[in-house]
């Protein structure tokens, strides 16, 4: 499953796009050069010639520190970091190093009273995909719903932006069964007044966005991921989120048909933690992001039914 590219979208304030730029450029060995536009845009060209942007996103709630207590702050205090077209083994220390250098220099993720308007979108290679596999990847969502939403605590602020599958979306899915991308492309933006394959198209406020799929993007987009735990960047989680969208996208690729019936779930912890290791995560590796994944949720990890007893 790490064989499969992918780009990463982290949200973040505290520190204004042109210090978060300067922060890339130290670790990574890059320059800084100043694109402007609509975004604001600083980008930090790598030495092996990958971009890596810091741009403005609206839907940020910008704040600052001043005297150790948080403030409001201005648009520049809004950041994205856009990265790259990265891979798993080749980046993953790089791009945990970079979450760490950005806290360190005080980048953080809400107000620190609840108020959490930044995420994390993981965009995933489209090319490998076919109707099947999509479908396949829209089932297995709509299936984990529930316990997704649970296990990595969606904050009420973001809800609007990465949404659950819709059901109605799902039974058109299985009813039709497409057989090609521009029949899934014509189910997906069924019932939608926009423009088809624009960038910002509504349809992409949920947690798989196929919008990108058919925009010049041409990727898979998982939008359900917070930036950071109570209001800080944690590089840990971070690398946990990257790991289940590659094993989700792995599983749709590779699977040969998934079903989109919710599971009975009378203990969350231990259905997570077996799902993870179906799909991947398994091995002492994989043993931080199985806690991570199941830190926020209810019942035993070990027994299904409660402890076992003598």
């Amino acid at each position: 499953m790490f064989n499969h590219r992918f780009g990463f979208e982290l949200e973040f304030t505290g520190i204004t796009r042109e210090r978060a730029a300067a922060v890339a450029a130290e670790l990574l060995g890059g320059r800084v050069s100043y694109e402007g536009g609509s975004y604001s845009t600083y980008s930090v060209t790598a030495p092996d010639g990958r971009v890596w942007k810091f741009m403005s996103d609206a839907s940020i709630q910008p704040y600052k520190k001043v005297r150790g207590r948080v403030v409001e702050a201005g648009y520049e205090y809004r950041v994205e970091l856009v990265s790259p077209i990265l891979t798993y083994r080749e980046d993953i220390d790089t791009l945990q190093e970079l979450v760490r250098r950005l806290r360190k220099a005080g980048a953080f993720t809400g107000n620190g009273a609840g108020s959490e308007s930044c995420g994390i979108h993981v965009h995933l290679d489209g090319a490998p995909h076919t109707p099947k596999s999509i479908r396949n990847f829209v089932n297995i969502i709509a299936s984990k719903n529930d316990l997704f939403y649970k296990a990595l605590q969606i904050a009420p602020e973001r809800m609007r932006y990465c949404k659950k599958m819709d059901n109605v979306l799902v039974e058109r899915m299985n009813r039709r069964k497409p057989k090609t991308l521009s029949q899934i492309k014509e189910i997906w933006y069924e019932g939608y007044s926009d423009t088809q394959g624009t960038r910002y198209h509504s349809s992409r406020y949920h947690f798989l966005n196929l919008n990108s799929l058919f925009t010049r993007n041409r990727t898979v987009e998982l939008r359900a991921f917070n930036s950071g735990v109570n209001g800080k960047l944690h590089a840990g989680v971070i690398r946990s989120y990257i790991v289940l969208a590659l094993a989700l996208n792995h599983q749709a690729l590779t699977q040969k048909s998934a079903s989109s019936k919710k599971p009975q779930v009378d203990n969350e912890r231990f259905a997570m933690r077996t799902y993870l290791n179906r799909i991947g995560f398994i091995g002492e590796e994989f043993k931080n992001c199985r806690e991570h994944l199941c830190c926020h949720l209810s019942g035993n990890s070990a027994w299904r039914f409660g402890v076992a007893t003598s």
